[in-house]
């Protein structure tokens, strides 16, 4: 079965151009290789809205398909099958301007040489960095700075235009078929797409004339960031191996750091209180650091074993607001490991004691539970 354009772009077989361009739009922004870095899948459609576009977003093309089908294009037949990303990129470079304003990852836009041609604007590739922050970054936020290593042009690196492409960083060929003739674009293999060859290389610079170097960079951290999340650094990756192409961007992945005590559930914190039996029988008064600051707890005794306080609002926040989870406090009662003989003696005291009597179906309250834990 062949290629359905219009479920593909999501439009009707009657939608209007405007409708089309609108459908492609969107599924442009949304499966944009920048806001989907290293998904293949995301990669996929987006080639797939482009080709649907290219039919039909040309009435002439779109009614040869509603005719023939895509057997219509065949061989080429006048259709591109996009391999690059960059091609999509040149070929509609009057809409992601417009969507996008030209700053938008664009990948390879065009601009104007001085050798008269239309050049690719070459971007240099993106670098990916793991991050490990504490839970106290998670909830305040930050800044950071980092080491990171990438490729920058060497020193006495000279580049020429392609002569193979003229500095388009794609060829053209052009086939006959029932159709008429059909013209197809390929990434050219010489420059690998940048558009110019290496004239003169660095010593010391790779078959780029681009070299190692180490730099540090300022990563800024928003409050709620967690496990997985990624920041983007714009043009902090690694340069481009072309005259006037910009440099790739530098993403930073996130990995939480244990933090001891502290337990995350969501965007709410556990913690462990631990009392010894005096504290628990005789309640106590303690003073619990965590990412907002000390706080203080007052407990009335005799505490319950396993009780369950809620602090409002001294979670994890959602990133870059300020809606908070919550901290839950857990009582835990540490027993002796081995008692002395007077305190056995007392505990033995209290065995027949009226309070610590175990009625049945009653529920067990604290005193109870340690009349069954020594006798």
């Amino acid at each position: 079965m062949g290629k359905d354009y219009y479920a593909i772009l999501g439009v009707s077989r009657q939608a209007t151009q405007a409708e089309i361009k609108k459908a492609y739009r969107r599924l442009a922004i949304k499966y944009h290789p920048d806001r989907n870095p290293g998904d293949k899948v995301a990669e996929e459609k987006f080639k797939e809205a482009a080709e649907a576009y290219e039919i039909l977003g040309d009435p002439e093309k779109r009614a040869r398909y509603d005719q023939f089908g895509d057997a219509a294009f065949a061989n080429g037949g006048g259709a591109h099958h996009y391999e690059d990303v960059n091609d999509i990129f040149r070929h509609f470079s009057d809409i992601f301007n417009d969507i996008f304003g030209g700053g938008f990852g664009g990948g390879f836009g065009e601009r104007q040489t001085s050798y008269g041609n239309r050049a690719r604007q070459v971007k240099g590739k993106d670098l990916r960095v793991r991050l490990k922050i504490g839970l106290e970054e998670m909830v305040r936020g930050g800044e950071r700075k980092i080491k990171v290593r990438r490729k920058v042009r060497a020193a006495g690196t000279e580049y020429a235009v392609c002569p193979s492409c003229g500095g388009r960083g794609t060829v053209s060929r052009v086939t006959h078929t029932i159709f008429g003739p059909a013209q197809t674009h390929s990434t050219c293999r010489q420059c690998g797409g940048t558009g110019y060859v290496l004239s003169r290389r660095a010593p010391g610079s790779d078959e780029n004339g681009l070299e190692w170097t180490e730099e540090v960079v300022t990563v800024r951290i928003p409050k709620g960031v967690r496990e997985g999340i990624q920041l983007k650094v714009a043009q902090k990756g690694h340069e481009a191996p072309a005259p006037g192409g910009v440099a790739g961007d530098l993403y930073v992945v996130f990995e939480e750091k244990e933090t001891p005590g502290f337990r995350i559930e969501g965007r709410d914190l556990h913690y462990i209180l631990d009392l010894s039996l005096p504290e628990a029988v005789l309640g106590t008064a303690k003073t619990i650091d965590t990412p907002h600051g000390k706080i203080k707890i007052n407990l009335e005794g005799p505490v319950e074993p396993g009780k369950v306080l809620r602090i409002r609002g001294k979670g994890i926040p959602e990133v870059n607001t300020d809606h908070y989870g919550d901290l839950f406090i857990h009582v835990r009662v540490h027993l002796p490991d081995k008692l002395s003989a007077e305190d056995e003696a007392y505990f033995r005291s209290k065995l027949n004691d009226r309070n610590f009597d175990v009625k049945q179906n009653r529920k067990k309250n604290f005193f109870q539970k340690i009349h069954d834990i020594f006798s």
